[in-house]
């Protein structure tokens, strides 16, 4: 790894791993850990603190993945842009601020799309709002969304490392959210026998 993928990859994950969403929490005297669904990100923060704090939230986590994308992108190359975009996605999921328990990384793993393939994030937010409109169900919607993301990669033209970046960033959001499956499927089951 080059000084400046290197540095691209550091710096992103220090911007992805402060977390607005604690932050904004504690101001207000909540423990995201111990209320809602336990999660340090926007949906949790909408639920519990209301529609604006979980927009702010989720705006904020999507450009801790858009700018660190976009600025190494055009200040060193395509595939500084890629490297920071994950690097921000693996800071927020791990955050050391948070130990090592941060959010789901969708909204993160959007932004880090918007700023390295612009055209690919309108076509998975569209897959995203879809799912979610017709769901209401936002995890089944980044769940869909980071799956649909190298199919997107791929049907745009994409080289094989960005097909692979796609890949890994739609595995990784999509494992996040393997908990809310499984509590969907434990309700499912409940509720049948």
């Amino acid at each position: 790894m080059t000084p400046e993928l290197l540095l691209a990859a550091v710096v992103a994950y220090a911007v992805g791993s402060a977390s607005p969403a604690a932050l904004l929490a504690r101001a207000r005297g909540v423990d995201l850990r111990a209320s809602g669904s336990g999660n340090p990100g926007a949906t949790n923060v909408g639920r519990l603190l209301g529609r604006k704090a979980g927009v702010l939230v989720a705006v904020l986590d999507v450009a801790k993945g858009a700018v660190p994308a976009a600025v190494a992108g055009a200040a060193v190359s395509h595939e500084a842009g890629l490297v920071a975009g994950a690097a921000s996605v693996v800071g927020h999921i791990t955050s050391p601020w948070l130990r090592g328990r941060g959010g789901k990384g969708a909204a993160t793993a959007g932004g880090a799309i918007l700023g390295s393939h612009p055209a690919w994030a309108l076509l998975v937010i569209g897959v995203w709002a879809s799912v979610a409109l017709v769901t209401r169900w936002v995890a089944l919607a980044s769940i869909t969304a980071a799956l649909s993301l190298p199919v997107v990669a791929g049907a745009m033209g994409g080289g094989a490392a960005d097909v692979a970046w796609a890949a890994g960033i739609g595995a990784v959001v999509a494992l996040r959210h393997r908990a809310n499956v499984v509590r969907w499927l434990e309700a499912r089951r409940a509720r049948s026998s």
